[in-house]
């Protein structure tokens, strides 16, 4: 068992109302409960390729993404990208037709699990190699910048988010990205899902500075630590980055401690990690612990959420009846999208 971080604790967490805790809550449930699909339909050898889950990690999706814009502020991902686009809007059912190489799918057929793409609703794309997202996501910012204060655009504050693992935290795109971030004081937020393991690498054997967020400070940015099992704690501290990216104040660098419950991919039999590991992080999961909270605050009732439970579960079974249905790419469309021009 790798050493375990102490979790870090908010000196107070921005209120919710019950209205924002059923949708942190519902976006949450999606998430999960969409995963999981895709793990059946990856054993029942309806889903090919590499498959990169999200369990357990679903609270900094929710709370980063939903203290933006919807369908204005950008976001990037990576191979581990599902998530990611429910959050932002994208239809349940176009992901997993994307997932199943459907035309329908988001990326219409063309990117499968890891290159979900959508310009409607502002997702930048997933990105197979880790650190290829960065650059791109800088580009987007950089982008507002220009067109907001050169361009005399004043519509153009969007803010842009960049989600990558630990394990990028060490290739060159981070650390060239994060200098150019904050040379130009970029409206974007870095936000490290630290679940402890690069693929089957550790996190502590393979780093000099275990602690991610303290190397926003060479580059004179604020750095930040949060419990990313905690969905109201990331939404504080995302609220807080894109508040200042949008006025002008440039980059965060956020990083959210936290944990996937399955391996890898789903071709990864899981066997690095302890028994003992996996067990104290299940104990964290992120939708329990909203659960519990907007029950304890009197803000929900049990039933509510069975009810927003029943009621994803069968958005994702028909998300699967629309893939399953969905045509194959047509073959004589194969050097369509090559180029931007393309419609």
């Amino acid at each position: 068992m790798t050493q375990e971080r102490t979790i870090p604790t908010l000196p107070s967490i921005a209120p919710i109302s019950r209205e924002d805790g059923l949708m942190l809550y519902e976006d949450m449930v999606l998430g999960r409960f969409f995963e999981d699909k895709c793990a059946e339909m990856y054993y029942r050898g309806k889903m090919f390729g590499f498959v990169h889950l999200y369990n357990g990690q679903e609270a900094v999706s929710t709370g980063v993404i939903k203290a933006m814009r919807p369908g204005e502020d950008y976001v990037c991902s990576t191979y581990r990208d599902h998530v990611h686009a429910l959050s932002v809007g994208v239809p349940a059912r176009n992901v997993m037709a994307e997932l199943f190489g459907k035309a329908t799918g988001c990326s219409k057929g063309r990117g499968g699990s890891m290159h979900l793409f959508s310009a409607e609703y502002r997702l930048l794309g997933g990105y197979a190699f880790i650190g290829e997202g960065i650059p791109v996501a800088l580009g987007a910012a950089f982008q507002s910048k220009y067109r907001r204060e050169v361009m005399g655009d004043e519509a153009a504050d969007q803010v842009t988010a960049a989600f990558f693992g630990d394990g990028t935290t060490n290739n060159g795109q981070f650390f060239e990205c994060l200098n150019m971030a904050a040379l130009w004081d970029l409206p974007i937020i870095f936000v490290v899902e630290n679940n402890k393991w690069a693929i089957g690498m550790a996190h502590e054997r393979a780093t000099s500075q275990p602690e991610i967020f303290k190397k926003a400070s060479v580059f004179g940015m604020p750095g930040i630590e949060v419990d990313g099992m905690d969905v109201l704690a990331v939404r504080t501290v995302a609220q807080e980055a894109v508040a200042r990216a949008r006025a002008g104040e440039g980059p965060t660098l956020i990083e959210c401690l936290t944990y996937r419950f399955r391996g890898h991919s789903l071709a990864d039999p899981d066997e690095l990690r302890s028994k003992a590991e996996k067990e104290t992080w299940l104990a964290r999961d992120p939708l329990k612990k909203l659960a519990n909270h907007l029950i304890d605050q009197k803000l929900v009732q049990a039933d509510e959420l069975k009810a927003i439970e029943k009621r994803i579960q069968a958005e994702v079974d028909e998300a699967v009846e629309f893939a399953q249905s969905s045509p194959e790419p047509d073959p004589s469309e194969l050097y369509r999208f090559v180029f931007a021009e393309d419609e």
